[in-house]
């Protein structure tokens, strides 16, 4: 766990329990033959527990999302479709790992992105951040679309097209991601999925990448399937004004996150990529 820190507010019981979980979920998976992921860095995982702590919001939510959303992908075929299996979920992921880790240049999009005509980044492939992958005009150039619910329109038009999706459960989504999921299952091509979820609790099927918006959250999953952020670019992280591809929400509150975006993109050492006027 090199370069490992203790994050502000953060206690040392707290730091040691992420490690010692990251490190058993590294050994299960390297007992039962799995995937090897990079470690997450505990600063990037105890930012979680600052952020619940700042807005008051329940890790008890947190798990039961997680756990719900783990219990129902847990079956040979979850709403009704094969594909979601666990098993059929691993290689997906197997598939997706390999797609970020070789592609010659990868761009992660936020919300504050302008619309992107693909063809003006060549060899570019594109991970979006929730409704950011409206941003973007060629969806065969889309690897993968990070989300907690949130994007829209665009999110269910991404799902449609069978752009694989990266779902995120938390305590103030459950209702969200049960309504996507048994929208996406009646798709004539439903989208690959990978869970995740910000819980301090292990689940089957699921990853804690760490982080806390779509958008950093998107760093810290390509940085876990093991692409290093030196070699990625960004386009559309802001924190001075809420992006034209955010869903719904409170301008005010939305701000306050971007705030701890922020704080996740310095702990990850990408707060260059930030474009604030």
């Amino acid at each position: 766990m090199v370069g490992c820190e203790v994050g502000f507010g953060t206690t040392n019981e707290q730091t040691r329990y992420h490690m010692n979980l990251t490190i058993h979920i590294l050994l299960e998976q390297r007992r039962s033959g799995r995937f090897v992921f990079n470690p997450v860095a505990e600063d990037v995982l105890s930012l979680q527990d600052e952020v619940r702590l700042a807005f008051g919001w329940s890790l008890e939510d947190d798990d039961a999302s997680a756990q719900e959303m783990a219990q129902h992908f847990s079956e040979a075929k979850p709403f009704g479709q094969s594909a979601w299996s666990i098993d059929s979920r691993h290689s997906a992921l197997l598939g997706l790992q390999e797609m970020i880790c070789s592609a010659k240049r990868l761009i992660v999009v936020g919300a504050g992105s302008d619309s992107i005509v693909a063809r003006e980044f060549p060899d570019a492939l594109f991970v979006a951040a929730d409704g950011a992958v409206g941003a973007i005009d060629d969806g065969s150039r889309i690897l993968c679309v990070v989300s907690d619910g949130d994007g829209a329109e665009h999110l269910d038009r991404a799902a449609q097209s069978g752009i694989h999706i990266v779902l995120h459960a938390h305590g103030d989504n459950r209702d969200t991601w049960k309504e996507l999921v048994a929208r996406w299952a009646s798709f004539e091509q439903p989208p690959s999925l990978t869970l995740t979820h910000q819980s301090l609790t292990a689940y089957v099927g699921m990853l804690n990448p760490g982080g806390f918006t779509d958008g950093d959250r998107a760093l810290c999953f390509i940085q876990m399937m093991g692409r290093s952020l030196d070699s990625v670019e960004c386009i559309g992280f802001r924190t001075d004004a809420v992006g034209r591809w955010s869903g719904s929400t409170n301008p005010v509150r939305k701000l306050e996150k971007l705030a701890w975006m922020q704080e996740a993109m310095r702990r990850l050492g990408v707060e260059h990529h930030l474009i604030n006027d």
